[in-house]
């Protein structure tokens, strides 16, 4: 028989342990708090962590998503109204009913003093779907987004490759985005309200010393370092909806070459090592020139399309596509509403020193059954015999510091285009080609004008009327996705073609 002191020295020992284990549970105390995010801005939703689960206390999700808390004392539940939906929970069960349906919750609800507590999850699992409009919870970033805000989650990551610096961004949704250079840093601009980023550590900082929120609401900016040359982006769609923006920041070329055996010829001046330079004859540079812009609208469909809207996006297609397929720097003349003049849109080209320049445009004629596509190059009637000679002139010789010349082009603005006019007609003949294939064409598919946007870029150089806009048709069709991809497409086309046929015809004393 076990004795009495045995028993009591067994009971104190159980309470012991129990009194240790009740002490191990984590208590109840304050948690980061969640933000929500609308149209009407943000606003801090405070957490608590009781028993190992974050909750959200009832009473404020009441006031944030105005439904109706009432507590059942007799049932020991209570219920959740918004609009004709209620959801019934019960004291000590981890289930919540909606109108009849059973949804599992990671933990029962918690009463403390006279406030409800609820996981976390009861907003994504149930309360999202009892009010209406989209309710989107971001555990990770500690985020509710509501209502139709667009707001992709980007996972960001880096790699050292040896010569290159590689960002990887993963985007869910997919979502359009830009990459530009602006001085010592490239700017990724995506097309929605705001970003759910969480953005890596540099691991090259002599390539990439940053990569950091931009200054917009939906940017991301990565500052460039000392060694920077040139960066290539790459677009892959990925998983559920998902995409993947791969962007490669490229060093300066500084492989040591043996050192020369001594020999008795006169030593001549050192010259900088040349950077990221293209094969010979090959593109290395492009200018997309997205038409019009700001307080220029250019035309008007009838349904209040706009000229410069649907410039803008075919040009920022066009710019991640040659950069993704084709490997090639592609500068635009604007990235967003911006008035640009027009001879500022050659002087980007030539100061950029590109090799081609493709400037886009949506047309407009009287008769609103016009429609059709067609490609311009410059015509040099207007300028008569001065084009000719100017076609033909080669560079001329001038004294340079330190003695000796150095042949230098001496071009007036006007006559530029003058020396490329048969690449620029051999581009349009590209461009049309790969245009009929894949979109209605006019029946003047190419053309030449005298464009004053064509005149001063000093490379060959088209202007694309992509469609008539004041076709009603064709208005609808010049704002859609399908045909602005097809557009897209047949330029990309069009300017490997080039590339492999004529990139390597160049005039008399041309770079």
């Amino acid at each position: 028989m076990i004795s009495r002191r045995f028993c009591s020295a067994a009971a104190t020992l159980l309470l012991a342990l129990l009194h240790s284990a009740s002490a191990a549970q984590p208590p109840a105390g304050a948690a980061a708090p969640y933000t929500v995010i609308s149209r009407e801005g943000r606003r801090p939703l405070a957490a608590r962590t009781m028993a190992g689960q974050e909750m959200f206390a009832l009473d404020d999700l009441a006031r944030l998503f105005n439904v109706v808390v009432r507590e059942d004392a007799a049932a020991g539940g209570l219920t959740v109204t918004a609009g004709t939906a209620t959801i019934a929970l019960t004291s000590g069960q981890s289930l919540a009913s909606l109108n009849g349906r059973l949804i599992s919750l990671p933990a029962p609800p918690v009463r403390e003093g006279r406030t409800w507590y609820v996981p976390v999850d009861f907003v994504s699992r149930a309360l999202a779907l009892a009010i209406a409009g989209r309710v989107d919870l971001r555990k990770p970033s500690r985020l509710i987004i509501v209502g139709d805000l667009r707001a992709p989650r980007i996972v960001g990551r880096m790699e050292s490759l040896g010569s290159l610096a590689r960002l990887t961004l993963d985007i869910a949704p997919a979502t359009p985005h830009n990459v530009v250079q602006e001085g010592t840093k490239l700017i990724v601009r995506f097309e929605a309200d705001m970003l759910d980023a969480a953005l890596p550590a540099t691991t090259s900082p002599d390539l990439v010393t940053n990569v950091r929120p931009g200054d917009g609401a939906a940017s991301i900016a990565i500052d460039l370092g000392p060694r920077f040359a040139s960066f290539r982006t790459t677009d892959t769609p990925a998983d559920r909806g998902a995409a993947r923006l791969v962007i490669d920041v490229m060093a300066q070329t500084t492989d040591a070459q043996p050192a020369p055996a001594p020999t008795a010829t006169p030593a001549t001046p050192e010259t900088p090592p040349l950077i990221d330079l293209a094969p010979t004859g090959g593109l290395r540079a492009i200018v997309i020139d997205a038409g019009h812009g700001g307080d220029e609208i250019g035309a008007k469909g009838p349904s209040g399309g706009l000229e410069k809207q649907v410039t803008l996006s075919v040009a920022r297609r066009l710019k991640a596509a040659l950069e993704g397929r084709l490997g090639l720097r592609v500068i635009l003349t604007r990235d967003g509403d911006t008035t640009v003049g027009l001879d500022e849109r050659a002087a980007i080209a030539n100061n950029n020193k590109a090799d081609l320049f493709v400037s886009l445009h949506a047309n407009a004629a009287p008769r609103t059954t016009t429609s059709g596509a067609e490609v311009f190059y410059l015509s040099l009637d207007e300028y008569g015999d001065a084009a000719e000679r100017v076609a033909h002139t080669d560079s001329d010789p001038l004294p340079v510091f330190g003695g000796g010349t150095r042949d230098i082009e001496l071009i007036l603005w006007d006559m530029a285009q003058a020396r490329y006019i048969k690449e620029s007609a051999a581009l349009a003949q590209t461009v049309e080609a790969s245009l009929r294939q894949r979109v209605p064409m006019s029946p003047r598919a190419i053309q030449q004008a005298p464009f004053r946007v064509l005149v001063g870029a000093n490379m060959p150089a088209v202007l694309v009327e992509m469609g008539f806009i004041s076709n009603p048709g064709q208005e609808k069709q010049l704002q859609s996705d399908e045909f602005q991809n097809q557009i897209v497409q047949a330029l990309v086309e069009s300017i490997s073609r080039f590339r492999d046929t004529h990139a390597g015809e160049r005039p008399p004393g041309s770079r």
